[in-house]
């Protein structure tokens, strides 16, 4: 068994209308879910209620015929996690954006805004993304190797313009009429392939220090970039020995860098359907198949009972494979039921909180504060982005 430092974490993925094509026509399910912003906050709050880390969205730019309900028809990341800041008050919001087809500038100015709304609980998932999305934003000239160095170069960007102003740069001082001390705001002067940008940022620095920045993948590629720049990755593995050995050398590489694997956060993402028995989850599981089409929903890979997902969740955790679990909602009431049942036998175990530590997502992810203009490892970031 590995030693943990820090409690697991949990995630609460928002699909609407859910991940699969069919749970849309469930009589417990609103047919427009994924617009429905009453539907969103319900979620969100039966997350919250449970002590979940955070809510965290998936986006695509670029549909068709062919995907699955919730993509047809979803809201934008930074607007609705925006919105459910205004109904909640400690639990963690998440959007994604593509580093092929995003702008760090503007990136950089939404999620700031949307870490200052609520007080020190935004997080950014930086990814990259596939050929359609680029065509989308005028980027079909660029291909699939570009994909990389733009999200290194996005990433480095994201990283200076959140650390325009230092800590203590407002004063603030109305008797004296001084605003701010201008010596502590700093440019960023980055000249890249993909992106020139000058700065400052006209957003004080964030109560956490920055945002929590994410991305995610399974290449190599994908775990230099997470291990150079971010506070966590997103990925997978096929088993639960796949996950561990990828987390692993995820880890292996933090440790390379002088990180330390303890102050990042590993998550992956499942879809569990739990009942009070196996039975009541397999009577929920027929629920989805008898709907059509009823070929499209593999069986999920925790499934059962709330006893016997709450031990794969344990063993998971334990063997390393992941430090937070995400759960994406197949059924209706996925979440809801996730809450109710198997949150408190994690937290009888003493392996999942009872109350939030923390006002600020870091806090909770029990993540320190990155000091003023430290980057994580060493890169060309020092040469590129100048006081």
């Amino acid at each position: 068994m590995i030693h943990k430092r820090k409690k697991l974490k949990m995630g609460a993925v928002l699909d609407g209308l859910g991940w699969n094509f069919m749970a849309w026509q469930h009589p417990d399910m609103p047919s427009d879910a994924s617009e429905n912003i009453d539907f969103y906050i319900q979620q969100a709050q039966l997350a919250e209620a449970a002590k979940f880390d955070t809510l965290f969205l998936v986006d695509v730019s670029h549909v068709g015929p062919g995907n699955i309900p919730h993509y047809l028809s979803m809201f934008e990341g930074v607007s609705i996690m925006s919105a459910l800041s205004m109904k909640t008050n400690k639990i963690g919001l998440s959007a994604t954006i593509a580093s092929s087809y995003g702008d760090p500038y503007s990136t950089a100015r939404q999620i700031l805004s949307l870490d200052k709304i609520s007080k020190g609980r935004a997080s950014l998932n930086a990814i990259t993304s596939n050929p359609g999305g680029m065509v989308n934003f005028s980027r079909g000239h660029l291909g699939k190797a570009d994909q990389y160095p733009m999200n290194k170069e996005f990433l480095e960007i994201l990283i200076g313009l959140w650390d325009t102003y230092e800590d203590d740069a407002f004063i603030r001082d109305k008797e004296n009429g001084i605003f701010f001390n201008h010596r502590k705001m700093h440019n960023v002067n980055y000249r890249g392939e993909y992106f020139s940008v000058d700065g400052p940022l006209n957003l004080s620095r964030s109560v956490q220090g920055r945002p929590v920045l994410y991305t995610a993948g399974s290449s190599e590629k994908f775990m230099e970039h997470a291990s150079s720049y971010t506070d966590g990755a997103f990925t997978h593995g096929a088993t639960m020995e796949d996950t561990v050995a990828i987390s692993e050398k995820i880890r292996d590489k933090l440790k390379k860098k002088g990180r330390r694997p303890e102050d990042f956060i590993v998550a992956i993402s499942q879809n569990p359907i739990v009942g009070r028995t196996d039975q009541e989850a397999v009577k929920k599981y027929r629920e989805l198949l008898e709907l059509y089409p009823y070929n499209s929903l593999p069986r999920p890979q925790f499934f059962g009972s709330a006893d016997r997902v709450a031990n794969q969740i344990q063993d998971w955790y334990e063997a390393g494979a992941m430090d937070m679990f995400m759960i994406r909602q197949d059924h209706p009431h996925g979440i809801g039921d996730f809450a109710e049942l198997v949150i408190p036998i994690l937290q009888e175990r003493g392996i999942f909180r009872t109350e939030y530590e923390s006002d600020t997502l870091r806090g909770n992810l029990e993540l320190p504060k990155p000091p003023f203009r430290k980057v994580f490892a060493e890169s060309d970031l020092a040469s590129r982005v100048a006081d």
